[in-house]
């Protein structure tokens, strides 16, 4: 049995304890439901998929893993490893204000949308554990939407749904009752599983081509370094990225910088950056070059040719670091910035690191060859604080659901 099974089946195991601590042990002979979404790890793709580009996600072999059947009460009762049992009624689905950012608004935010498909809610039990690191920028909140999702599926009757339709309907509940404005790269690589290849071109419609592959069978390591930062500032400098790239592309009448012409940026530059500054010019190049990086690693991937991989990957993270500019936000605090340095003195050369996800603080993604995986992550992890630098490999599956 691979690694990534065996982590399924413990997260199962520690579910079933939790199912049957808070709901009673099951009657012999019942069957209950099992349900695993995986986390994800942005493989390429660093704020390029708001401006209609392309992006390459990974699920990994960390997730949320849950056991569920009805229960013939009133309510939804959800038992999460680690924090007190909640129950959801289900007799009105709209969004409540006071369960913003709460486990419960996904919960009514995945039956609403499961009911304006034809489905009739119904209540139900289902206890989850997660191997997902909370606040590492794993998309734990998408794959809670994804299991929810494949939970739903499978007891209330109606049609089944392929992955990106669950990654909207998981957007969907993110996004309105949750209360958190993302896009669909997390949810639709959660849902995809293994390597996907995401066109944004049309956000309520993309384009998506997945991979099965594994680093480590071409001699690498996927490591994530926790930078030791939290995000709770930066809400400003996020929202500054998307709306400069954006204005750029306003000036051209359009909405989005895949909509504009680049020999019509390049004959206005000038005026772009008289008006709009040169941070925006900067974030501009930098959405047209890592869109293009995208393609060429995802091409690399397919070829494959890890080698031509890791420099493309390089390429991008030097891109995020100079013209994106969401590695540090100029201040004499650089936790990511720092977390770069180090890895790179100790990979010297070999490999490949870059920024992950929104950028600023919060992880940074590594490809460390085999032999010096133990010596990088003692390294960082003395660096950075115990547990700091974790080894991931990509999950072949995406969410789903399936009766014992």
């Amino acid at each position: 049995m691979n690694e990534t099974c065996v982590g399924r089946q413990n997260g199962i195991e520690r579910a079933r304890q939790l199912f049957c601590q808070e709901f009673g042990e099951p009657p012999a002979g019942e069957r209950l439901l099992r349900v695993h979404a995986p986390g994800r790890s942005e493989i390429a793709g660093n704020h390029t998929d708001h401006e209609g580009g392309h992006v390459i996600a990974g699920a990994l072999n960390v997730a949320v893993d849950a056991l569920a059947r009805p229960n013939g009460l009133d309510v939804v009762r959800l038992a999460s490893d680690g924090y007190p049992t909640i129950e959801v009624s289900l007799e009105s689905l709209d969004s409540q204000d006071a369960e913003k950012n709460t486990t419960a608004s996904l919960v009514r935010g995945m039956a609403f949308r499961m009911a304006q498909d034809g489905r009739i809610p119904a209540s139900f039990d289902l206890a989850m554990t997660s191997t997902i690191p909370v606040g590492g920028g794993l998309s734990s909140s998408a794959a809670v939407e994804a299991a929810l999702g494949r939970a739903m599926e499978a007891l209330w009757e109606g049609r089944s749904y392929d992955a990106l339709e669950m990654a909207r309907m998981s957007q969907f509940a993110e996004n309105v009752y949750f209360g958190k404005p993302c896009g669909l790269m997390d949810q639709a690589s959660v849902c995809l599983g293994g390597l996907a290849f995401i066109d944004f071109a049309v956000p309520e419609d993309p384009v998506a081509r997945r991979l099965e592959f594994d680093f480590e069978d071409h001699g690498y390591a996927l490591c994530l370094v926790d930078v030791g930062s939290s995000h709770a500032d930066l809400t400003d400098a996020y929202a500054a990225m998307p709306q400069e790239m954006q204005a750029v592309a306003a000036v051209f009448g359009k909405k989005r910088l895949c909509e504009v012409d680049q020999d019509d940026f390049d004959a206005h530059v000038p005026e772009l950056r008289r008006d709009l500054g040169d941070r925006a010019v900067l974030r501009a190049i930098h959405y047209w070059r890592e869109n293009e990086l995208v393609d060429k690693r995802w091409a690399a991937l397919n070829a494959p040719d890890i080698d031509a991989f890791l420099a493309c990957t390089r390429t991008s993270g030097a891109s995020s670091a100079m013209f994106l500019q969401n590695v540090s936000c100029g201040v004499e605090s650089q936790p990511a910035m720092v977390a770069l340095g180090l890895a790179e003195r100790v990979l010297d050369g070999r490999g490949a690191t870059r920024i992950h996800g929104g950028g600023f603080g919060g992880t940074i993604q590594c490809f460390v060859p085999l032999d010096l995986v133990e010596e990088f992550s003692d390294r960082m992890d003395a660096w950075l604080g115990a547990g700091s630098c974790r080894r991931y490999r990509i999950s072949d599956r995406g969410a789903y659901a399936e009766w014992e």
